[in-house]
């Protein structure tokens, strides 16, 4: 079995990012907005700061008392909104329970909204009309783009159907002409049809749930499922029992993680680009449809 270094894959995509970045007639700024202390969540932040600041993204920091309201931390992200040269605002997840998460998503302006999980942004997507989408989804066809195989021969598998992996990475299977297979919880013989996948995309959140009974040979695994187990964090495969039989791993830490990373200083990228054409456009109705989110069909990335 040959393990999918996510954090070369991820080392690359950054190396082409900051070489963009570095040609684009301004620097555009990041931000991650953090609400509370949470030191996990903090730790998150800070390591895409630095990952910002490595290729050439400034990053705005935009932290806020666990205390604050959430018509007062809206007004916040709309004054974000405006910043010049903003391309890109995330909000760090999970929010402390008091807050409306889904009108906090939907404050961030719809060009800007490159974790995709505001309303119109995800919309958007699931039409094809983005040039940026899910970084999870994004980075686990990134890792399946890396073994250099044709799936179009071959059984598809998409275990979970949740906001980040499952249904996002469905759409862009969908969206180059693949049918895969759902599997969710209540699915009807979910063990077949994971049986006969030549390829297995998992983000179920099953510590250790598929074993190297329950695959074909052969068969390549993108692992994006994590859970806690003890003081370490798993995936949704079980690697000791998997790797005799599987050809290709991502694992758990080291695959999808990093690439998810990238794929969002991608989204970032994205962004600038297109704010880049608006500066350079010679006419005010280019100007205006170039800065709409939704203009633009999928990237090339989408459709490899």
């Amino acid at each position: 079995m040959q393990i999918i270094d996510g954090k070369k894959i991820r080392d690359e995509i950054l190396a082409k990012i900051k070489k963009e970045i570095g040609s684009l007639p301004f620097k555009p700024i990041f931000c991650d907005v953090l609400v509370g202390n949470d030191r996990v969540s903090a730790q998150y932040v800070q390591m895409k700061k630095q990952n910002a600041e490595a290729i050439g993204i400034n990053f705005h920091n935009a932290n806020f008392p666990i205390s604050i309201k959430t018509e007062d931390l809206i007004k916040e992200i709309k004054i974000l909104n405006k910043i010049p040269n903003m391309c890109g605002i995330i909000v760090q997840l999970p929010l402390p329970e008091a807050l409306d998460r889904r009108r906090i998503l939907d404050a961030i302006d719809p060009r800007l909204d490159v974790d995709c999980l505001g309303t119109y942004a995800s919309e958007e997507f699931y039409k094809g009309k983005t040039s940026f989408g899910f970084p999870t989804a994004l980075a686990c066809m990134e890792l399946l783009d890396s073994v250099a195989l044709s799936p179009e021969d071959k059984k598809i598998a998409v275990l979970g159907y949740g906001e980040l992996v499952g249904r996002p990475v469905a759409a862009l299977l969908q969206f180059r002409g693949f049918h895969p297979d759902i599997v969710r919880s209540k699915t009807e013989n979910k063990e077949k049809i994971i049986k006969q996948a030549d390829i297995i995309i998992s983000g179920m959140g099953k510590g250790k749930y598929i074993t190297g009974d329950m695959i074909k040979s052969g068969a390549v695994l993108i692992d994006a499922g994590t859970s806690e187990s003890g003081s370490s964090i798993v995936g949704d495969v079980d690697f000791e029992s998997v790797k005799n039989v599987a050809s290709f791993l991502s694992p758990v830490p080291g695959g999808v993680g990093p690439v998810t990373i990238a794929m969002l200083f991608n989204n970032v990228l994205n962004v600038a680009k297109s704010f880049a054409k608006v500066t350079t456009s010679t006419t005010s109705t280019t100007s205006t449809t170039s800065r709409t989110c939704g203009n633009s069909h999928m990237s090339d990335l989408w459709k490899k």
